[in-house]
């Protein structure tokens, strides 16, 4: 099994104001999804990401971000155990972010020894 990462990117919507039954229906969505990773034996852990953050240049300034340059934001990722990429890329079949426009992106884990 090799370890993958998969980042959640979708476009910020300012406008997006959820009641608490929307945001609880969205919250049944990824628990689904997560759950049935989990159910494989493949789930490592997952989090959501807040939208706000600041960025450190190499020149040293700060920013703040982390989305102030792209259209795109990386709302959370989980990490997975697939067997290969093909593996990784059907467990994120399903994941709610695509059901809004959004993309996964999916990444192998370096290990070091």
């Amino acid at each position: 099994m090799q370890d993958f990462m998969m980042l959640f990117r979708s476009e910020e919507n300012p406008d997006f104001h959820p009641s608490p039954e929307e945001l609880q229906a969205e919250i049944k969505l990824w628990e689904t999804w997560i759950g049935g990773i989990a159910a494989q034996g493949k789930f490592g852990s997952s989090e959501a990401l807040d939208f706000s953050g600041k960025i450190l240049h190499a020149n040293g300034t700060v920013t703040d971000g982390p989305y102030i340059e792209l259209k795109e934001i990386v709302g959370g990722y989980i990490l997975v155990k697939a067997e290969d990429f093909d593996d990784a890329l059907q467990l994120a079949q399903g994941c709610p972010v695509l059901s809004v426009g959004g993309k996964v992106e999916i990444r192998p884990i370096m290990h070091f020894d």
